[in-house]
């Protein structure tokens, strides 16, 4: 009797948690800021990440994963040729915090979080380039509009000097719309 009672309790509970389905919290959604297509324009310094250069492209966001996820795609083109990556952006309610992978095309890749406070978001991160680690940090400023805004990187090898690496201004040439994939 007691086996029964406890399988019927088990199938209950599976219909329960079936029927009901996870949602993405309101977190995730302040990340729709950065949707849609984007066009750039920067330039980098001189620097263990690469040579100086300048450089323009393009990139598109969206929430991907039933809205759980924000997908960030780049390509760009300079004088050293052109580069492409990807960043998946997603909240943990654990820790309350936005974590951040993102890959390129050229073998390096970073992990780390954002911080985000009204139309500033500040990314911290370690990276990993040409099988040299560093620290990154990177602040967004966006203008009132909201349609465009200001990316300027940092990094580090040891945590307390911090040099220049680039600076980007971004462009929002149309929205995406929000179709979860």
């Amino acid at each position: 009797m007691k086996l029964l009672i406890g399988l019927i309790e088990v199938a209950c509970l599976s219909i329960l948690c079936m029927a009901q389905p996870s949602r993405p919290g309101p977190q995730i959604a302040k990340m729709a800021i950065y949707a849609g297509q984007w066009s750039y324009e920067g330039e980098s310094e001189l620097g263990p990440t690469g040579t100086a250069d300048r450089f323009s492209g393009y990139a598109i966001g969206k929430l991907i994963l039933n809205g759980f996820y924000f997908e960030w795609r780049w390509k760009d083109r300079g004088a050293t040729g052109t580069q492409e990556g990807f960043e998946i952006i997603g909240y943990d309610p654990v820790h309350k915090s936005y974590s951040s992978n993102w890959f390129v095309d050229d073998g390096s890749s970073c992990t780390g979080s954002y911080r985000i406070e009204a139309t500033t978001f500040a990314y911290s991160g370690k990276c990993v380039r040409g099988g040299k680690q560093y620290l990154s940090r990177v602040a967004e400023v966006f203008a009132p509009d909201m349609m465009s805004f200001v990316q300027k990187e940092e990094i580090s090898n040891d945590g307390k000097t911090w040099k220049p690496s680039y600076e980007s201004k971004y462009k929002k040439l149309r929205p995406v719309p929000q179709k979860q994939e």
